[in-house]
């Protein structure tokens, strides 16, 4: 009797010292994987919290351009002290719900920033790092230490991709040695090179060439095609699968390469596999009602069937690459560097899923028509 006494004291003296233990180890958080691609996902996973602790879960991220930007979700831990961002409820925050990539595309300038910012990567030779890290309690938490932190990398350009600049005021970014499917990147009207969807679509297996159009001192269409032919005969390319794709602006001269170069008529004359993506809520231009016209005018003529279309409800006119941040409005600077605050339109939640989905086809789209069969044009 006595021994099983001792036995029963003896093991709840062992329980009570492991419980201590274990609710002395600090709180960790883990991303997985913490350097990967910004249109890969990942898992956040907070560790040893008290069971039914409420927690922030942030990310911040210092941008090429030196404004902070930051996201953040209000959890509380299970009944193991574990708060796995991939499958648990945000209750608030700059989003909520189950989302596991909510604090990438809900990110906003932290408070006192500029208005009309816009969080853009300038430097491809970098990886975005994003900070995240688990504060206690809902309230304050940008006032205290956080419970534990990790540092993530996000990359637009993979290993192995090369940047090689072209005097022609262009960019090109691809693998070596290739021979790849190749793309030309057109962006809109605020001119420059933007170098970023380039990258990325060259991280997936595409010769891809950023253009400034704009600041060329030519005539645009001119200008595109050279840049359309410089690259379809580039030598890590296959001169027969290359492709275009068109932001905003950009996408007029998309179309008219579409068209195979013929200024007239231009729409009825397309000639290779067409995908529109167009945002429902675009207050910056009419693309719902464009990507309408489109399609009538090519069943019109009779060639339809080469029209893929995508419209996104309550999605604006900037569909980026995935979990970008959305932006509703920004500060816009012109050719000649006039500044002017644009309305892009678009809800965050809806406006994120449409970037998420529609990258998904595009780059399915472009396998389809660059890897598996000829001449195909975005």
């Amino acid at each position: 009797m006595w021994s099983k006494c001792r036995w029963s004291t003896v093991m709840f003296s062992f329980l009570h010292r492991r419980s201590s233990v274990m609710s002395q180890t600090p709180p960790i958080v883990s991303v997985l994987p913490t350097r990967g691609l910004v249109d890969e996902k990942f898992k956040v996973l907070v560790e040893n919290l008290p069971p039914g602790r409420p927690v922030t879960v942030r990310s911040l991220h210092h941008s090429d351009n030196g404004h902070y930007w930051e996201a953040f979700g209000f959890y509380t831990s299970d009944h193991r002290g574990t708060v796995n961002v991939s499958k648990d409820q945000s209750v608030g925050g700059t989003y909520t719900g189950k989302e596991p990539m909510g604090l990438l595309w809900s990110m906003c300038p932290v408070p006192g920033s500029h208005k009309g910012l816009r969080l853009r990567k300038l430097n491809m030779c970098s990886p975005m790092l994003v900070n995240i890290s688990v504060h206690s309690g809902h309230e304050g938490f940008r006032d205290g230490a956080p419970l534990a932190s990790v540092l993530v990398e996000r990359w637009y350009m993979a290993p192995g991709v090369k940047r090689i600049d072209v005097q022609e005021k262009g960019l090109l970014y691809l693998f070596s040695p290739g021979p790849f499917p190749g793309i030309l990147d057109l962006w809109g009207g605020g001119g420059g090179l933007v170098e970023y969807r380039s990258a990325l679509l060259a991280s997936h297996g595409f010769a891809t060439m950023s253009l400034d159009y704009l600041s060329c001192g030519q005539p645009v269409f001119t200008y595109v095609e050279t840049a359309f032919n410089f690259i379809k005969d580039h030598p890590q390319v296959i001169a027969d699968r290359v492709g275009v794709v068109g932001l905003c602006l950009g996408s007029l001269p998309a179309l008219y390469l579409a068209a195979d170069s013929t200024v007239v008529k231009v729409v009825k004359q397309i000639t290779s596999p067409l995908l529109l993506v167009s945002g429902c809520d675009d207050q910056n231009w009419p693309s719902f009602e464009t990507a309408e016209d489109i399609n009538q005018t090519m069943r019109a003529a009779g060639n339809d069937h080469l029209l893929s279309r995508l419209d996104y409800p309550d999605s604006g006119h900037l569909i980026e690459p995935p979990f970008s941040p959305h932006f509703r409005a920004s500060t816009f600077v012109t050719t000649n560097k006039r500044k002017a605050m644009i309305l892009w339109g678009g809800k965050t939640k809806p406006h994120s899923d449409a970037q998420e989905d529609s990258w998904r086809k595009i780059l399915s789209f472009l396998q389809q028509h660059l890897c598996c069969s000829l001449n195909a044009k975005l």
